[in-house]
């Protein structure tokens, strides 16, 4: 890059040379993770040690909300949102008004750092960079989750109620923490090193991979309102193993109970696809970054079927429910690390 002032010959010269790590004329995607006046490596480091870190707090967050509601404390504020029954800190709480002031501060708390991470990604990479994308879509789906959340409180669909509309909330929300995760990880993956995405000409690889990504998230998603149906209707123990995942058909029966045998039967299939598209997928790319990330698939597919096998067992108890939640958070992960490495344009 020239400094102002230098001579002319010297803009002659090095006219014809031209970087397209700083061409804004490339395409978009077509970029490397190298920031902006190219040396500025200590700015692409930070920026993924901070993306690095932010994604272990989001799981985090992820978990605490979970353990709101499994100690019924989503109502401990009342339907009072941003405020705390009324005040900015809650005077002689209860124990759920505790937790639930906490998970907002902890929420908080991550939204600025979101925020922090989107001015470092602005400060150090250009404008259509893959950086850049992530750290928008992680914000903007940060203000989404904040706004569903306002929301559970406002309509009153916190602790016992065990509404359609709740339920229907509880998917939505796991749809949007998954793309916020996602995004997240693409910002960490990019910021890593040069690279780029080469979306066309991937043909079953790229369905394999679509595959992969829906399948997973409608697991997840049946598996947020099975969640709230075993924290709301919980299994009595010493059930036989069928009757802790189906209901007999009644007028008594709640929908959440005659739901709760969706979540394992769509598991069980998508796991065997998930299984199978990762293996396939790593045998058509011969790159160590698939393969890695492909086995890392399969493995943690095997470890959340057996979780889930035993959070069956033992009647969905809520420390379980959490190591189940954070191991499908984590194969997620792994999903979308595989998918960005079999699209990672080769140098």
């Amino acid at each position: 890059m020239l400094k102002a002032g230098a001579p002319s010959e010297a803009r002659t010269q090095t006219a014809s040379v031209r970087n397209p790590m700083c061409d804004r004329a490339s395409p978009r995607f077509a970029v490397g993770a190298r920031p902006r006046n190219n040396p500025p490596v200590a700015g692409a480091s930070r920026v993924h040690r901070t993306s690095f870190w932010l994604l272990g707090y989001t799981l985090f967050v992820v978990l605490f909300g979970a353990f709101v509601r499994i100690t019924g404390s989503g109502a401990g504020c009342g339907q009072h949102w941003p405020t705390c029954k009324g005040e900015i800190v809650p005077r002689s709480p209860t124990l759920e008004t505790i937790i639930e002031f906490t998970h907002r501060a902890t929420s908080g708390l991550y939204g600025l750092l979101v925020l922090a991470l989107l001015v470092m990604a602005i400060r150090g990479y250009r404008r259509g960079h893959l950086v850049r994308v992530g750290a928008w879509l992680t914000l903007v789906l940060t203000i989404f989750e904040a706004l569903i959340g306002a929301g559970l409180v406002k309509l009153g669909l916190t602790a016992g109620d065990d509404s359609v509309a709740r339920a229907a909330m509880m998917a939505v929300h796991l749809v949007s923490t998954s793309l916020l995760t996602g995004a997240l990880t693409l910002t960490w993956w990019a910021s890593g090193e040069a690279r780029s995405l080469a979306v066309e000409g991937r043909g079953r690889t790229g369905l394999a991979l679509v595959g992969i990504l829906v399948g997973f998230v409608l697991v997840g998603m049946t598996g947020a309102v099975t969640a709230l149906g075993d924290t709301l209707y919980p299994v009595a123990p010493g059930s036989d193993m069928l009757a802790r995942i189906t209901v007999e058909p009644g007028p008594a029966a709640h929908f959440l109970e005659r739901l709760r045998i969706m979540h394992p039967v769509l598991a069980l299939g998508v796991g065997g696809y998930v299984y199978v598209a990762a293996r396939r997928v790593a045998r058509a790319d011969p790159r160590a970054s698939v393969g890695r990330w492909a086995s890392w698939v399969t493995i943690g597919v095997f470890v959340q079927l057996v979780a889930g096998v035993i959070n069956i067992m033992l009647s969905a108890p809520g420390w379980m429910q959490l190591v189940h939640l954070l191991l499908g958070t984590l194969v997620w992960i792994a999903c979308v690390l595989l998918t960005l490495a079999a699209l990672e344009a080769d140098a």
